[in-house]
């Protein structure tokens, strides 16, 4: 099982990710790409320690939204968002490049991975973008239109749970603000070691719903995200659950 984290969601003086300490622990790094965090130093600072720590690099796109941290859904016209998010996977690109490595995945952020899970077109922009670009990885939600609209175009979808956040029974996350979406740290390694052994989580309603996933992820925001990754690794590694990354 596959262990991801959103890294450099800093801007200039402030910093919001722990990236040296959420990388001793991941094995994939979810790299913000300016849209919704980041800016060029960090990004080349992240591709750096990442690839000297043998983590994957990953493109964490969004919309252009960094008042609001990429979380706010918009609605951008499908060229202009395939530019858009196809930019972002070439800035990073340039980074990871130089540090000796290379962008092997997408991932999107926030509210554009939420909406391009339902919404067929702006689905349609990030494949696209990931077909200017050349990547061939997605991370993402099974299940959604985005999982459908990459294995059209002959992408690899790498299917992805949430260690740290709450179910709804449609296999859907609870939305953020409301009572319980984020999970406590003792609840989070149980729900990781959940998904890791038996592909199954339960859902807030109390019924157990089935999560197929290659790789879970620790929000790198969250309180205590180190931590909560380093408990995480630690349980999977007591039963037994080889923790590598899935490139």
């Amino acid at each position: 099982m596959d262990l991801n984290a959103d890294l450099g969601e800093g801007f200039g003086r402030w910093e919001l990710t722990d990236d040296s300490g959420l990388l001793r622990v991941v094995t994939s790094a979810n790299v913000a790409c300016g849209f919704h965090a980041g800016d060029p130093l960090t990004l080349r600072r992240v591709c750096e320690a990442a690839t000297a720590a043998g983590v994957r690099i990953g493109a964490q796109v969004s919309y252009r939204d960094l008042a609001g941290f990429g979380r706010r859904e918009m609605d951008v016209p499908r060229p202009e968002l395939a530019a858009e998010i196809a930019y972002q996977i070439g800035a990073l690109r340039v980074f990871a490049q130089a540090a000796g490595s290379e962008v092997q995945y997408v991932k999107p952020h926030g509210a554009l991975y939420h909406r391009a899970g339902r919404d067929t077109d702006q689905a349609g922009a990030v494949v696209e973008a990931m077909s200017l670009t050349g990547v061939r990885v997605l991370l993402c939600q099974r299940g959604t239109e985005l999982e459908r609209a990459a294995k059209a175009a002959g992408l690899r979808v790498v299917g992805e749970a949430f260690a740290d956040r709450a179910y709804r029974p449609d296999g859907t996350l609870v939305p953020r603000g409301r009572p319980g979406a984020v999970l406590d740290r003792d609840s989070a390694v149980a729900q990781a070691v959940d998904l890791a052994s038996s592909r199954e989580a339960t859902a807030d309603d109390g019924n157990r719903i089935r999560v197929e996933a290659e790789s879970i992820c620790v929000h790198g925001d969250g309180r205590d995200a180190v931590e909560t990754s380093e408990a995480i690794r630690s349980a999977l590694d007591d039963r037994g659950i080889k923790v590598e990354a899935f490139i």
